[in-house]
This record gives C-alpha cells, structure tokens and sequence, in this order.
C-alpha cells in the first residue's frame, strides 16, 4: 500500500508530467513552487542543489523528479516520482505522435504548432526565473549569469571553456581576499567600503 509520501508524489508529478511542453526545463517553475512551498519536502538551497545535480547527470532534465522522490521516500520515492514524471506524458507523447504522423497537413496541427510555441517559451523563462529566486542570488551572481547568456547567445564560444574561465575568475577573487560568498546578498564591492 502506498503511504502518504508517496501518494504525494504521484499528486505532484503526474500532472506536471501532461503539461511540460517544451521539454521538463518548462515545469521547473512549478516543481519548485509544489516542493518548495506547497508540500515543503525541500528548502529552496535543497531545491537548486537538486536542480543543479539533474542539470549536470546526463538524462533529461526531469531527472529532478527522482531526486526530490529520493528525498521524500529513500528508493521508493525516487522509483513513485520518476514513474509519476515519465509515464503520463510517454502515454500522451506516444498518442500524439501517431496522430500527427497521420495529420501533416490538418489545420489543427498548424494551429497546435503555432499556439504552444509561445506557451513552450514562456514556461521555460518562468523556470528559469524560479530557479534564480530560489538561488536568492546576488548582483554578482545576477551579473555574472547575465554575461555567461549574452556570451553564449550571441557567440559560438565553448559552454565548457567558458565554465572554466568563470571558475578561475571566481578562484582568483578567493584567494586574494576578496570573498564573494561571505553573505547572502553580498557584491563583488562589500569589500571596498
């Protein structure tokens, strides 16, 4: 039988499931919103630790639900909401696609297409605002993400080159003094006055 935890779990991510459109970077939002706030299974510094890990484990980016189940109910919370996550919207995906296989040239399909673009967009931009509050994140923080999107927007520059510059500039910030990370809230000039 199934305890309350778990049945918890299954509330959260099998709706969530149905409506990641755009990918499991569009529900982020409301992940954080449910554990965080609604069920407080997780502070928000568990919750970014949590989505940082999924981010970097290969697999899709839903593989946030698995942590929070692990956390929640050991393996068998991990096992509910990974389930939770990925069998609703496998049935739906696997439905929709031999319909659309079927339908190239429907105007419903045209209309799909254009009216779930913008929606798609508009739940990844609110995640990745969830996440950067949850981060309580400072104005270096903010500065610094802010530079990283430009570089990576507009240039062909290497994600990985530009992760290590960022880390060598932030090592070379501690070891001469200036701690960046000495408080929430803090900037790069706390030091200064």
């Amino acid at each position: 039988m199934l305890d309350s935890r778990l049945i918890g779990l299954i509330i959260v991510f099998a709706p969530l499931s149905l409506l990641s459109f755009g990918g499991g970077q569009a529900i982020v939002a409301d992940i954080q919103y449910q554990t965080v706030e609604v069920h407080k299974w997780l502070s928000n510094s568990e919750f970014v630790d949590m989505f940082a890990l999924s981010r970097a484990a290969p697999g899709p980016s839903t593989l946030i639900s698995a942590l929070i189940g692990w956390q929640v109910d050991g393996f068998a919370g991990a096992l509910v909401a990974a389930l939770a996550m990925y069998i609703p919207s496998s049935a739906v995906v696997y439905f929709a696609a031999s319909w659309w296989q079927r339908s190239q040239t429907s105007p419903l399909r045209i209309a799909i297409e254009r009216g779930l673009a913008p929606v798609a967009i508009g739940l990844v931009f609110a995640g990745v605002v969830a996440v950067v509050q949850a981060a309580q994140m400072d104005a270096l923080a903010l500065a610094t993400l802010g530079m990283c999107t430009l570089i990576l927007y507009f240039t062909k520059f290497s994600s990985y080159r530009l992760l290590f510059i960022v880390g060598a500039v932030y090592g070379a910030l501690l070891y001469f003094g200036i701690d960046v990370f000495a408080q929430p809230g803090a900037n790069l000039f706390y030091w200064w006055s």
